[in-house]
């Protein structure tokens, strides 16, 4: 599932060819894509129709286009396979084309949603007071927000009886960290997975806390994380930074710090990467 620097890279792709244009025509091609929205496809495109998208926004994996003089949004989450593209009107339709967007400007660009998968979708919510879609009001700031409470959220890792990936994970307190970002910035920090966040002290907190801020301000760079087709940006390109990773998916191969084999273990219907050596796991009392 794409994470943070995914989406924000998606978000940036839809910040430079939706921003400002405005809708002339919706078309739902498939109902699972609209599942979120209650009201069916046909209520979807009616209300979407004449509105004009201000500049997109994200948070933690979500993402929506504030949709301007009616206080309300459009939502996305790409799913396990989710793509939104802008693409030419006259390009061929994807095989997994789900919805389409038409503006009624004369740019020649259309947006698409297409999704093999059919997790991912779009969805229309009213916005709270501080901007967001109603249904994402509960998800956490994320590390990369400026307003992103450092303290806070060392004195709830404090307080939970958890352990420091489930924590990581835990949306309500951190949002956008995946599977993936959070493998790289434990190892960059030398934390085993199974570590009780109840043992992280204020400065192992920072620490960590830096370790995902700079895995995934250079994964951005890079374009994000690719293994396979299913993500890329708004032109459909996809990003590398799976060449860069130090622990995910690097089973067996030698650690790039010590030499130790990495290894793989099962966690929580996913696999946690991690050197035996360098990420030692916690001592059972």
């Amino acid at each position: 599932m794409p994470e943070l620097p995914e989406v924000e890279v998606v978000r940036r792709g839809l910040e430079r060819w939706t921003a400002g244009r405005t809708v002339e025509a919706v078309e739902v091609l498939h109902p699972r894509a609209v599942r979120r929205h209650l009201a069916g496809g046909a209520d979807f495109a009616a209300r979407l129709r004449g509105l004009r998208f201000g500049t997109a926004m994200r948070r933690g994996k979500y993402l929506w286009v504030p949709l301007d003089e009616a206080d309300s949004s459009l939502l996305g989450h790409l799913g396990m396979s989710g793509q939104l593209l802008v693409q030419p009107e006259d390009a061929a339709d994807e095989k997994h084309l789900r919805i389409r967007i038409r503006f009624d400007d004369a740019l020649g660009t259309e947006l698409r949603f297409v999704d093999q998968r059919t997790f991912g979708g779009l969805s229309l919510h009213d916005n709270t007071p501080d901007g967001l879609p109603d249904v994402i009001a509960h998800i956490a700031r994320d590390p990369l927000d400026p307003a992103f409470d450092d303290d806070a959220f060392h004195l709830a890792l404090r307080l939970r009886r958890t352990t420091v990936k489930r924590a990581l994970l835990d949306q309500s307190l951190i949002s956008g960290v995946g599977n993936i970002y959070a493998d790289e910035a434990l190892w960059r920090s030398r934390l085993h997975y199974e570590r009780p966040t109840a043992t992280l002290t204020r400065p192992r907190t920072a620490e960590l806390l830096g370790h995902v801020r700079e895995v995934m301000r250079e994964a951005l760079d890079q374009g994000g994380t690719s293994f396979d087709s299913l993500y890329v940006n708004v032109n459909g390109e996809s990003g590398y930074f799976d060449r860069s990773l130090d622990a995910y998916g690097r089973e067996d191969e030698p650690c790039r710090r010590c030499g130790t084999p990495m290894r793989r273990r099962p966690w929580m219907n996913r696999s946690s990467y991690f050197c035996p050596r360098c990420q030692r796991p916690p001592r059972i009392s």
